[in-house]
């Protein structure tokens, strides 16, 4: 059911919203810049304060600092820039975030040890690289995560070591190839899968004794014909039958060469 479905009117502290003594009803409500049940700042529901201030966003500014959050929120959507920056030391994460979102980056940039991992997270998507080099050590796996997909690759290096294994997944999906050989023992297979699957050819070998079969099954069928004989008796089925197969086609095709 939506907002404006709702056939009540209730203020953010539960009581009944009384028309005759809100401060609008003389000027906005005349003139129907405002609602009952549909455009209202008084009213508990996110909806109808949005449009209130959609419908009124001068008036904004006067609404920062007002006891609800979330008429807080959705005023630092609509008010000026330089009443904004107050709002980063809100109590409320979402205030916080919605002012952030519109202020210069240098003014933002203390959001990176914000104590609400949802605003780090948010944050990420408004900074760049240099930027972000602190957020890589942040104490939550998702943000730094997050850091992992939007950092520039070069700086992926300082990454390769995050304790947490989907991080340094991601760190192996975006690592310049020819830093990826750093990576080729790390403790969680399903990230040699992803080096194994990025390493060229002629430097593969370093993965021909993984422990996982589902890495040496990647090898096995983008490693040079020239060495993939090492696994044409690999204790796994499906790798030694790739390798196998590559082994005869390599075989075949060097008998098959003119002199």
């Amino acid at each position: 059911m939506t907002d404006d479905a709702i056939d009540e009117a209730k203020t953010w502290l539960g009581e009944d919203i009384d028309c005759t003594s809100c401060v609008h009803q003389a000027d906005l409500l005349p003139a129907g810049k405002c609602q009952l049940r549909r455009a209202c700042v008084n009213d508990r529901y996110a909806r109808r304060i949005d449009r209130f201030f959609n419908w009124n966003p001068k008036l904004a500014n006067a609404y920062v600092a007002h006891e609800h959050f979330e008429v807080r929120a959705i005023a630092a959507k609509h008010a000026d820039i330089f009443v904004l920056r107050g709002l980063l030391n809100d109590p409320e994460e979402t205030v916080r975030w919605n002012a952030a979102r519109r202020l210069p980056k240098r003014m933002i940039l203390p959001l990176r040890n914000d104590p609400h991992r949802e605003v780090r997270i948010r944050i990420v998507s408004l900074l760049e690289d240099a930027e972000l080099t602190p957020m890589m050590a942040d104490e939550d796996y998702y943000v730094r995560l997050v850091v992992a997909r939007r950092v520039a690759p070069p700086l992926l290096s300082r990454m390769v070591d995050d304790p947490e294994a989907e991080v340094r997944k991601v760190v192996a999906q975006r690592l310049p190839t020819e830093w990826l050989l750093c990576m080729v023992n790390d403790a969680s297979p399903a990230v040699r899968l992803e080096v194994a699957q990025r390493l060229a050819p002629d430097l593969l070998s370093a993965l021909l004794e993984d422990p996982d079969w589902r890495v040496r099954y990647e090898v096995a069928s983008r490693i040079s014909p020239s060495q993939v004989s090492q696994l044409i008796d690999d204790d796994d089925d499906f790798v030694r039958e790739v390798a196998r197969s590559r082994s005869r086609a390599g075989g075949q095709l060097a008998r098959e060469m003119p002199l």
